[in-house]
């Protein structure tokens, strides 16, 4: 037999391009809206804003490093974990923000100091988020932090 033949017959077929495969995934420029939108609507407080960038069945997963996991999965959940945060820090300030954006998914690398409310005391943090993303929205949200010496 020919070496072409039996090249011929075990030849793996192709599979398509990735991105003809899965789920068209937002732009870096479009996720950088996205992000934008969302840090000025946490910010606000505002739901409705916040809600015009995640997917209807939007989840947050938070660890602070310090607490047990939340999974926030609901507009209240959310309403209820900004309000606890703006009642637990005086004060909560984002560093060195930079974003990773892949196929699929982003990272957003960071530091960030607070102050509690009822001590004074300041603490610091460096942390990672991972986002993925469906139907040009982000779908889902996870915070790992941990503290670092001030």
């Amino acid at each position: 037999m020919k070496i072409a033949t039996i090249a011929a017959r075990t030849r793996v077929p192709q599979q398509p391009p990735m991105e003809q495969s899965q789920p068209m995934s937002p732009s870096s420029a479009e996720r950088d809206a996205l992000f934008s939108g969302f840090a000025r609507a946490l910010f606000k407080g505002d739901l409705d804003a916040l809600y015009h960038v995640v997917a209807p069945d939007f989840v947050w997963r938070y660890h602070d490093g310090l607490a047990e996991e939340r999974v926030l999965a609901s507009r209240e959940a959310i309403r209820a974990h900004i309000d606890e945060r703006k009642q637990f820090f005086t004060e909560s300030r984002f560093h060195e923000v930079v974003y990773h954006h892949l196929p699929g998914l982003s990272f957003m690398t960071f530091r960030v100091s607070e102050i509690v409310r009822s001590s004074g005391e300041r603490r610091e943090q460096r942390g990672i988020e991972r986002y993925t993303f469906a139907a040009g929205r982000i779908a889902t949200k996870d915070v790992y932090r941990k503290p670092i010496a001030v």
